[in-house]
């Protein structure tokens, strides 16, 4: 595709799609103040520039839970994506391996835990995954969705905290969303309601799926239960205060993920980017943070990593790559964030984006106090 920024892959997808997808995968919770905010609080803060630094080459490369990646740009989990493209989770994880970058794969995916492994293991062997985790009523499910995971090659459990119950997503009820016809939630092929649950004729199939199946009664508990089942790290995702990311850690977590699930489930509440700051001092190095939330170029990335973040994760990005040119529509989303980001950080001054100081993030507010 001839497409040289990012926002021309969202243009481009939400002509492709049918309404009801575009608006599935786009829309957030409620009035959608949180989703405009999770954009918006990047502009508030601003990129220091530094000359005469002597960077003549920039180092992309980092780690996260010991195993090495290409760059700190990482691909969340997004549910459903063959909705976007055939080969959907497939063509994902394939264009994550080639970019030798983290791809989660959602429970809520239409590509099995065992095919999404296959397909990137057919580009490399060595290929990063992790497994994003709901926690279920019927436990015995859930420990299987573990231990196939575990069988299969991910490397970490992604275990969502922020949805006990499915946000107000008006969109979705005005178009009645439900799985398309032809696709199942694959990881579920004989589990009745858990494949087929979407498919409701009600205001919203994923709503009247999480209210039936999912647990409303999780709690830390639930940490503790899923750590006795597994040797996989456990990451604790949709943190957003530092009361909650201290009781992780207090609950031996592998690491936080700080998000507001792309601003879908509570409306009014702050920016990723915002509590980053509280999260990092809340952490206090024992642990890597990670962040998701209106990253919408390389700037954004330096941002992030500046407050703290090891890593970043893009969600509507990648899908817009994925809708428009599959796999490699993927490749270059990804291409496009790490060239704007090599640039960010030699302009910055920081030749490695494991040595980027918070002083390279300035409120925008203090230079417009100053006018």
């Amino acid at each position: 595709l001839p497409f040289s920024r990012l926002e021309q892959f969202a243009e481009k997808a939400k002509i492709i799609l049918p309404k009801q997808v575009f608006d599935y995968y786009s829309s957030g919770a409620t009035h959608q103040a949180s989703l405009q905010q999770n954009c918006e609080a990047f502009s508030r803060l601003l990129l220091k520039w530094r000359c005469f630094r002597g960077i003549s080459k920039v180092d992309l490369r980092t780690t996260v839970q010991g195993q090495a990646i290409s760059t700190p740009v990482c691909v969340a989990p997004t549910a459903m994506q063959r909705m976007a493209c055939p080969d959907g989770e497939v063509a994902m994880a394939r264009a994550c391996a080639r970019s030798k970058t983290v791809m989660t794969l959602s429970t809520w995916a239409t590509s099995s835990i065992e095919e999404v492994a296959a397909g990137s293991q057919s580009v490399d062997p060595s290929a990063l995954r992790w497994f994003q985790l709901y926690i279920y009523t019927d436990r015995d499910i859930t420990r299987k969705l573990v231990e196939r995971a575990e069988r299969c090659g991910y490397k970490a459990l992604a275990v969502t905290v922020d949805t006990p119950r499915l946000g107000i997503r008006y969109a979705d009820m005005d178009n009645k969303f439900t799985l398309p016809p032809h696709l199942t939630l694959a990881n579920f092929a004989t589990a009745g309601d858990h494949a087929t649950g979407v498919k409701s004729g009600g205001q919203s199939g994923l709503a009247e799926y999480v209210a039936s199946l999912i647990d409303r009664s999780v709690c830390w508990d639930d940490i503790d239960w899923l750590k006795s089942i597994t040797k996989l790290p456990i990451i604790v995702k949709g943190v957003m205060c530092g009361e909650d990311a201290a009781e992780a850690i207090r609950r031996g977590v592998a690491g936080i993920w700080v998000s507001n699930h792309g601003a879908r489930q509570l409306d009014s509440t702050a920016a990723t980017i915002e509590v980053l700051p509280e999260i990092v001092r809340a952490v206090g190095g024992r642990v890597e943070v990670y962040l998701d939330g209106g990253i919408r170029c390389g700037g954004d990335v330096i941002k992030a990593l500046a407050l703290g973040a090891r890593a970043v994760f893009v969600g509507r990005p990648a899908l817009w790559g994925l809708t428009c040119n599959g796999e490699a529509g993927v490749r270059q989303v990804l291409d496009i964030f790490n060239k704007e980001l090599e640039l960010a950080l030699a302009l910055c001054g920081c030749p490695s984006v494991r040595d980027v100081p918070e002083s390279v993030v300035v409120p925008a507010a203090r230079y417009r106090s100053a006018l």
